[in-house]
């Protein structure tokens, strides 16, 4: 196996912290070719000198800051930290980057919507897409899975679960797919899982953010609470495995040990544990299509206790509202996504209440959205117009409340 050379966009984020951690075990297999953040140039400060990067892309400079200053620092960066970093400024400088810097492989950790045209622009370049951004397949399954075809490149899943799924399918051999009867995805239940439907009216954004397992940003770990992140994972289970919703089944899993399950159409049940954490399924993506010896630690069974429940679709609508999605088709898709990021945008500032993400995601789903994108413009105008309807519908709710 050649070392392979690595872009990490947002690295300052929790995947990407984890993929350089990876990195930083692994010297000999890989090493960073360029790093991207948004805002967060104190991080990346450090990661520049630790890990000295051909090129970075901040894009949030775009309209805050010159590049460089009189004295060749970077937005406050010294000159001394930078060196001969090249430095792209914005999403266009983002893009920029990935068509110019020498790289194998993108592991795309950027949150939200905004990574999309970075998954596409990586697929053209003929690059392995290791993928955290479960939007770009979330809104463009179809275009993004087509174009990984034509450019011969690889969509290497880094969600825990897809992961567990894209790596039982390929030790068991890609012909296991026509022998699958369904794809079981399992979910925390995020912060309230203990709670009630009706005890969820008066919850407030720093008990939605105490996820009971996983260290993540504040946008998935209000998605893991509302379940909005699994109703994602099923429409993306559906379009990288090429399932019909009625075939991806989720089931609550508290201890997070069992990533993701398959039944063969003799009812037995395949399924991949392993402690949870992030770089298990960011070392499978980064080594594909070699599995190397890992360092995270071997789960023993010893005294391993499981337990599993069926969701309450009463309390998680959002995951009610994702199975929707998935049955209507790409448009209703977008709309999902683009709905609930700005509801939960609201939420985080304190705008809305917890229970009005998926009134505010339902209402932007009743409207006519029957006409599917094909390309990556109509799709981002789509999201475009459903973010807009979901804020009309947030002020309206804010006026009444108010």
């Amino acid at each position: 196996m050649k070392k392979k050379r690595v872009v990490i966009l947002g690295s300052t984020g929790s995947i990407g912290k984890n993929t350089l951690d990876v990195i930083s075990r692994y010297r000999e297999r890989f090493e960073v070719a360029a790093l991207s953040c948004h805002e967060n140039l104190d991080s990346l400060a450090e990661q520049i000198k630790l890990y000295r990067p051909v090129a970075v892309a901040i894009t949030g400079l775009e309209d805050k800051y010159r590049v460089h200053d009189h004295s060749g620092n970077i937005a406050g960066i010294p000159y001394s930290i930078t060196g001969s970093v090249k430095v792209y400024k914005g999403y266009t400088g983002l893009l920029s980057m990935l068509d110019e810097e020498d790289y194998d492989v993108v592991v795309n950790g950027i949150s939200g919507a905004a990574g999309l045209r970075a998954s596409v622009k990586t697929l053209k370049q003929g690059k392995d897409l290791a993928l955290a951004n479960k939007e770009t397949v979330v809104m463009a399954g179809e275009l993004v899975l087509n174009l990984a075809d034509r450019y011969g490149a690889q969509i290497l899943p880094v969600d825990s679960e897809h992961s567990a799924i894209f790596n039982l399918i390929r030790i068991a051999g890609d012909e296991v797919l026509d022998n699958v009867e369904e794809i079981l995805l399992t979910a925390s239940g995020g912060a309230f899982r203990e709670l009630g439907a009706e005890e969820l009216e008066g919850v407030k954004v720093e008990d939605a953010l105490k996820h009971p397992t996983w260290e993540m940003g504040k946008k998935i770990t209000i998605d893991s609470a509302s379940m909005a992140n699994k109703g994602l994972e099923v429409i993306e289970a559906c379009q990288l495995f090429h399932m019909e919703p009625s075939r991806v089944k989720v089931v609550i899993h508290p201890e997070s040990v069992v990533h993701s399950l398959v039944r063969t159409k003799d009812g037995i049940l395949y399924a991949q544990l392993s402690y949870p954490d992030m770089r298990a399924p960011i070392l499978n993506a980064l080594s594909y299509p070699h599995i190397l010896d890992s360092t995270f630690g071997k789960l023993e069974l010893d005294d391993l206790s499981l337990n599993f429940e069926k969701p309450q679709m009463k309390k998680y609508k959002m995951l009610k509202l994702g199975y929707l999605a998935a049955e209507r088709g790409t448009a209703y898709r977008v709309v999902y996504n683009a709905s609930n990021e700005i509801a939960v945008d609201n939420f985080l500032c304190g705008k809305i209440r917890f229970v009005d993400i998926p009134f505010i995601v339902e209402k932007v789903m009743s409207g006519q959205w029957e006409v599917d994108p094909m390309d990556i413009e109509s799709i981002l105008k789509v999201d475009d117009e459903a973010r807009n309807a979901a804020r009309r519908f947030i002020d309206r709710l804010v006026a009444r409340n108010s």
